[in-house]
């Protein structure tokens, strides 16, 4: 009896080495089709086949870790500085040129700080949560200022503007390429503070130039009238680049400071543009279609704003066909501005003339007025791909076979700096800047022509 009961036991014990054999094997199995193992080896037993199958995963994890260790290679001798944040803007890793541009102290194997608690900057800790949240690749351009807590080196250190690009990782991780700009900064002024120089200096000569050809004018022979007054023109209109690249110089350096904000009828000021260049319109028998109030109270600097409007509506006078017509429209509403055109606000069907208005907008006390919005659209050919991102870049001419016009008598030569220099379209954008406001250049999607809108907040912020 007690041989019957240890053969029993035997068998039961022999079937459940082989149940756990079985199940070994298949976790062994599923653990091979996880590691993926070369072709090769399937001669061979499960056990030998898992051996081998470990040992070429770890030559692929040294592999990885040294491709690994070459990109850091690579990013620490970058010339371009890049940081990487977890989930949670704590700081995993940066190369030696972003410590470099953001001073951050060389601590190795330090444990994942905050990255505010090692750069006071506010402004690359939200581009990072900006990144984060968008799941998309964000750009953001400032002004760094380094922090350093020696009271005796203060004097010492510089500011620079820096341009960030980041990019969203695995497991809300976000690297960050950092690009110091003030170089081109610089340089950018030198060529500014170049030009305003050439332009004061060419000031003086181009005046008595002038003035030595108006008095010849008067005493030359008649049959050489035609030869004073193309030179009378030309110097005119030098003196007009002149005057233009002095007050773009004056807006870029002092902005904002420059404006004489006040009271101003926008409507008014439209239609005095337009009489200005009624001369011009006329001949190519252009009228304007205008919507908007009849009479709306905005804080704005008249001269410099009345300027924008006289060089937008001439831009599109000139590239819109014979018998066409110049739509503009004013319209007040919320303040809404995403970087571009909003598809909401898109202008169409406006009437001809100048209609009686929109009483509503016309009587709103200025102070209930978030942003004011003006569109012009011409009825030409529009804009080309490729000339957009450039259109309000100095002495940009979209189109260079465009001919230069002649000066209109009794109209502004401020109308043709546009088609004359390139500067009419950079000074819209510099004035309207300066009014802490946008401009969008685009193809209207109905009619097809230049599309040109314009978006001030209102009232406008006060100077400190």
């Amino acid at each position: 009896m007690g041989i019957i009961g240890f053969l029993l036991g035997l068998f039961i014990g022999g079937l459940l080495l082989k149940w756990q054999q079985a199940k070994a094997d298949r976790r062994l199995k599923a653990l091979l089709e996880n590691l993926k193992p070369d072709s090769s080896v399937a001669p061979f037993s499960v056990t030998s086949q898992l051996s081998l199958a470990i040992t070429h995963q770890h030559k692929l994890q040294q592999r990885y870790e040294e491709q690994l260790e070459t990109y850091r290679q690579i990013l620490n001798l970058s010339p371009m500085g890049y940081l990487q944040t977890d989930d949670e803007n704590r700081l995993l890793w940066c190369n030696a040129q972003a410590r470099k541009l953001l001073a951050i102290p060389l601590e190795p194997n330090a444990e994942p700080r905050l990255l505010l608690e090692l750069v006071r900057s506010y402004e690359l800790d939200s581009l990072i949560d900006k990144t984060r949240q968008a799941q998309k690749p964000c750009e953001s351009n400032w002004t760094f200022f380094p922090v350093n807590a020696d009271p005796s080196e203060v004097k010492q250190q510089r500011f620079y503007r820096l341009k960030g690009l980041a990019v969203p990782l695995t497991n809300g991780q976000v690297g960050v390429f950092l690009e110091n700009r003030q170089a081109m900064v610089n340089m950018q002024q030198q060529c500014d503070r170049w030009v305003s120089d050439v332009a004061h200096e060419l000031k003086t000569p181009l005046t008595s130039i002038r003035l030595v050809a108006e008095t010849l004018q008067m005493r030359i022979d008649p049959s050489l009238q035609g030869w004073a007054d193309r030179l009378i023109g030309q110097a005119t209109r030098l003196s007009q680049i002149v005057q233009d690249l002095l007050e773009l110089s004056r807006l870029e350096g002092e902005s904002e400071q420059c404006l004489e904000p006040t009271l101003v009828d926008l409507p008014e000021l439209i239609q005095a543009a337009w009489t200005n260049l009624d001369p011009i319109a006329s001949k190519k028998n252009v009228a304007i279609a205008y919507d908007g109030p009849d009479k709306l109270m905005v804080t704005l600097d008249g001269p410099r704003f009345y300027r924008v409007v006289v060089n937008l509506l001439d831009n599109a006078i000139k590239y819109s066909p014979p018998w066409e017509s110049v739509q503009v429209c004013l319209t007040s509403r919320a303040s809404k501005n995403d970087g571009g055109i909003d598809a909401d606000s898109i202008p169409d069907g406006i009437p001809d003339g100048i209609p009686d208005g929109n009483a509503d907008a016309a009587t709103a006390p200025a102070e209930t007025i978030s942003e004011l919005q003006l569109d012009i659209i011409d009825s030409g050919l529009g804009f080309k791909d490729e000339d957009l991102p450039h259109i309000f870049e100095r002495f940009y001419r979209a189109d260079a076979s465009r001919s230069r016009q002649p000066v209109v008598a009794g109209a502004s030569t401020a109308a043709y700096s546009i088609g004359g220099s390139g500067l009419g379209l950079a000074i819209v954008k510099q004035i309207v800047t300066a009014h802490q406001g946008t401009v969008v250049a685009q193809n209207h999607p109905h009619r097809g022509g230049g599309w040109i809108q314009i978006l001030v907040p209102q009232p406008m912020p006060q100077r400190g």
